[in-house]
């Protein structure tokens, strides 16, 4: 249990201390995800990060990000986590997904830049970032259901 616990302690201070994908890093594969509102289901295509220097780097430096797509962080299991916008130039929704892929918290038009901490406000398996106000336009809100392999179904 120790080992987990420092887990935890490493993977939230490394997202505090930046979670957005870095110079010269590369891109990863995209992957099929969907969200289920109230007005119907959202699909996009997402970059999965699971390793410490990709959860830390996030999308930093990146100048655009296409409408459906977006990149999740994936923490292995729930816990609090922190992000901040440094040296991440696009303004972001970030939705904090519980275990079973239920949104929690979203957080809209992330501040680029800024390095004000955006908790998760609850224990969360993984974060979605996509592009700011999208959120917003397609309807989506806490409750909503995000469907991913990396999520398991009640």
């Amino acid at each position: 249990m120790a080992n987990r616990r420092a887990l935890v302690l490493a993977a939230g201070g490394a997202l505090l201390a930046a979670p957005s994908l870095g110079a010269g890093a590369r891109r990863r594969p995209l992957e099929p995800l969907s969200i289920l509102t109230q007005k119907g289901v959202e699909q996009f295509e997402v970059e999965v990060v699971r390793e410490p220097e990709e959860l830390s780097r996030g999308l930093m430096f990146r100048r655009e990000l296409p409408e459906r797509q977006g990149m999740l962080f994936d923490f292995g299991f729930e816990q609090p986590v922190y992000f901040w916008m440094r040296n991440t130039f696009i303004p972001l929704d970030m939705l904090f997904i519980g275990a079973d892929g239920t949104i929690r918290h979203l957080h809209e038009n992330a501040v680029p830049l800024s390095e004000e901490p955006i908790p998760s406000r609850y224990p969360v398996r993984a974060v979605l970032e996509i592009n700011g106000g999208l959120s917003r336009r397609l309807g989506i809100r806490p409750g909503d259901r995000v469907r991913h392999p990396i999520f398991t179904r009640p």
